[in-house]
């Protein structure tokens, strides 16, 4: 009798091991096919966070542990896998975790420069599109803004106290040459 316990225990715990191994594989396969995901989205694509407080999982559960905490909505992530209602998103920083799909919105934000960091170099913000129109103010790097439209390699953002053109590459929350029109 002892000897079919151990043998089931054994069998057990070989499955458990192979469904660790499989398991990311598997989750890979069913997040992504030809550029979309599981929502019939494009992935990779950027969104923003809804709420203040997003906790950042390290697996696509509630029970996988928080790897950490974002404290500001609106800011830009990109997800770049899905896995059922579970969206894996990368910061401007490039790190990733899992994120319930209820805790983003399609809202489309970016953060000026944020490679930057703390530097005191600063992002024109122009009256129209171009390299040589009007320059009506400067942004710090990490300057969080809503994006309007893109188009021709600039970008229309607004924020608190400043509406103008941004060129598309000084900005974390949209792709090269993306247009967006909204």
């Amino acid at each position: 009798m002892k000897n079919k316990s151990f043998r089931t225990l054994s069998a057990l715990a070989a499955a458990f091991l192979l469904f660790l191994f499989v398991s990311p594989f598997v989750i890979t396969a069913q997040a992504q096919s030809a550029g979309s995901g599981v929502s019939g989205l494009p992935v990779p694509r950027f969104v923003s966070l809804k709420s203040d407080r997003v906790n950042v999982r390290k697996g696509p559960s509630r029970n996988h542990d928080i790897g950490w905490t974002f404290v500001r909505s609106r800011l830009p992530v990109e997800v770049i896998q899905e896995y059922d209602d579970w969206r894996r998103i990368r910061d401007w920083e490039g790190k990733d975790g899992w994120v319930f799909k209820t805790l983003l919105t399609g809202y489309r934000s970016a953060l000026v420069t944020p490679w930057l960091g703390n530097t005191v170099e600063t992002t024109p913000l122009r009256k129209r599109p171009g390299p040589n129109e009007e320059i009506i103010a400067f942004l710090e790097p990490l300057v969080l803004a809503g994006v309007v439209e893109c188009t021709d390699g600039y970008c229309r953002v607004s924020g608190k106290d400043f509406e103008g053109w941004i060129d598309q590459s000084r900005l974390f929350g949209v792709y090269k040459n993306e247009t967006i029109n909204n």
